[in-house]
């Protein structure tokens, strides 16, 4: 009797992230780690002031808040961005190691500080961060000569004087000018940022997409980036009425010109990518709104809110996901955790813009419920990408 033995090819398996850690190999894994913990924790924490059920020494109220989420969570995502984006950009080494830990401990000091009833100590650390990662920075863009990204080492620079204003002026140090000049100046630092990446990396991702033709001009683009930096002149300045308006209004139209040269119906099939065109969308709407709230139209809180939140937190979001998953060579598709990570952002946007804008008497009911969306949707990121930013690559190379 012949038997004939099938022999079936073993289907390989799916890589699997080694065990070993690598928190401290790249600086995206420690601070998107930080900030996504941090910036579901301190917005709890901030609806628990805005309720009136807890109160801290030093910097109180909305100026916590507004401080924390500038110079805390988002400063450590550009931070962690940057020292990744810069090593590609340079082909020199960023900070990992030891260096990374002590910036990471630097910036976790300046948390904890602003608690306490320390304020020049505060002050000294919350400068000392940007200043820290300005020169970390350059190291490798010198070495590189690398002069197309020198302006990210000034823009952080420009942020630690942004946190001395701030911090001299609550101090009594600078006691005529108000404190919320260094927190105006430093959102505008952000939103420059933002831009200038935006357009670098939206384009180049959509195109990635069978039959997307995402485009630039030119012309357009020194209009939305140069704008965007005479609003920030004009904030520095502490410029207000037609001046601001008028800048606001052309500024929020350039932005809105060039997202649509980027095609961004193409992307609805593509959850990494569609969500940068809706946070991108949310920069031309927070202009718009800076310039009805200067004629007395809105509240500037609800500009200011559709910029950090719906612009910041959704840029955010989604570059954490796409940069984490592309930097540990994972599949650029996004999962579950994604999609509701960015819903719950996205959603955290609408509900503390929309609700105050068209029913100010639930503006109470408002700032808790987006609180508890963005905090549930940070936190979330925390968990799913824990085993991601702490393990190393799936391919074995360093980074």
């Amino acid at each position: 009797m012949s038997q004939s033995i099938e022999i079936k090819a073993a289907t390989p398996p799916a890589p699997v992230a080694p065990a070993r850690f690598a928190l401290w190999q790249l600086g995206f894994r420690p601070f998107y780690l930080l900030a996504s913990v941090f910036g579901a924790l301190s917005i709890g924490l901030w609806a628990l002031q805005f309720g009136g059920w807890l109160g801290t020494p030093y910097l109180r109220g909305p100026l916590w808040h507004a401080h924390e989420m500038l110079f805390g969570f988002a400063l450590a995502v550009v931070v962690g961005f940057l020292f990744t984006a810069g090593r590609t950009w340079s082909g020199q080494p960023t900070p990992t190691g030891a260096p990374l830990m002590a910036l990471a401990a630097l910036w976790l000091a300046g948390r904890v500080l602003v608690l306490t009833p320390f304020g020049g100590l505060a002050a000294a650390v919350n400068v000392a961060f940007p200043l820290a990662a300005a020169v970390a920075l350059a190291i490798p863009f010198l070495a590189a000569r690398n002069r197309r990204n020198y302006f990210f080492v000034g823009l952080l620079v420009l942020m630690a004087a942004a946190a001395l204003c701030f911090h001299l002026a609550q101090l009594g140090v600078l006691a005529p000018l108000p404190g919320w000049v260094g927190i105006q100046v430093g959102l505008d630092v952000v939103l420059f940022i933002m831009a200038v990446m935006a357009g670098r990396v939206i384009p180049m991702f959509t195109n990635k997409i069978a039959g997307a033709n995402a485009s630039k001009q030119p012309w357009l683009e020194k209009a939305a980036l140069g704008s965007t930096l005479a609003l920030l002149l004009a904030d520095a300045l502490a410029l207000h009425g037609g001046v601001l308006i008028v800048l606001a209004l052309l500024c929020s139209a350039a932005h809105l010109a060039r997202w649509a040269l980027w095609q961004p119906w193409r992307t609805l099939r593509t959850p990494l990518v569609w969500v940068l065109h809706v946070a991108y969308l949310w920069i031309a709407v927070h202009l718009l709104l800076r310039a009805l709230a200067e004629g007395g139209g809105a509240s500037p809180s609800i500009a200011t809110h559709a910029l950090t939140v719906g612009a910041m937190g959704g840029l955010i979001i989604g570059m954490m996901t796409r940069t984490a998953r592309g930097h540990t060579a994972r599949p650029l598709k996004a999962g579950r955790a994604d999609w509701v990570c960015y819903l719950l952002v996205l959603a955290a946007a609408l509900v503390r813009v929309l609700v105050p804008l068209l029913s100010p008497a639930h503006t109470v009911q408002a700032v808790l419920g987006s609180a508890l969306l963005w905090s549930m949707g940070f936190a979330l990121y925390a968990v799913a990408y824990w085993p991601v930013l702490t393990r190393a690559r799936l391919d074995g190379k360093p980074g």
